[in-house]
């Protein structure tokens, strides 16, 4: 399991700075990426530090400029590979109790918390793509076969 957590937070990464090195140099893509970007960077964050157990800095919805994307993706992903590199199957099992942003309390096991954090970044980074292609430009390929790879998936021939 530590494996393939491992594999899917490499993916994380690549894919978050895909889509951030994608905005850069997309023209007149609606702002709305901008914000479903930071979210994702900002529920990453917020998930690490209630794994950690401390008090987010970033909120689940932050504002963030296109900079500071890039800076808390690499503090993420730097945060993510020191905890599965320090992990073992018995740490992945360890309930994380928290609170939501509605305020309702629950228990997740890290395991579960860190396989939400993969599979929301991609519904999400999904939603990007298809705002950067509805302004005319290439969205970057983030299928976790394009990074495997290391070539984008195929598209639909003309």
């Amino acid at each position: 399991m530590t494996d393939l957590l491992r594999r899917m937070f490499d993916h994380v990464a690549w894919a978050d700075r895909s889509v951030l090195a994608s905005l850069r140099v997309a023209h007149g893509v609606d702002a709305k990426a901008l914000e479903l970007l930071s979210h994702v960077l900002g529920a990453e964050h917020v998930w690490l530090s209630r794994i950690a157990g401390r008090t987010a800095t970033v909120t689940v919805w932050p504002a963030l400029s296109l900079d500071e994307c890039e800076r808390l993706a690499d503090e993420n992903a730097a945060e993510f590979t020191a905890l599965l590199d320090g992990a073992s199957a018995e740490p992945l099992e360890r309930g994380v109790t928290y609170r939501n942003s509605a305020g309702d309390e629950f228990t997740s096991p890290v395991r579960d918390i860190l396989t939400h954090v993969a599979l929301h970044g991609s519904y999400h980074r999904g939603q990007i793509a298809a705002l950067v292609r509805a302004a005319g430009a290439k969205p970057a390929s983030t299928d976790f076969i394009a990074f495997s790879r290391g070539a984008p998936a195929a598209t639909r021939r003309p």
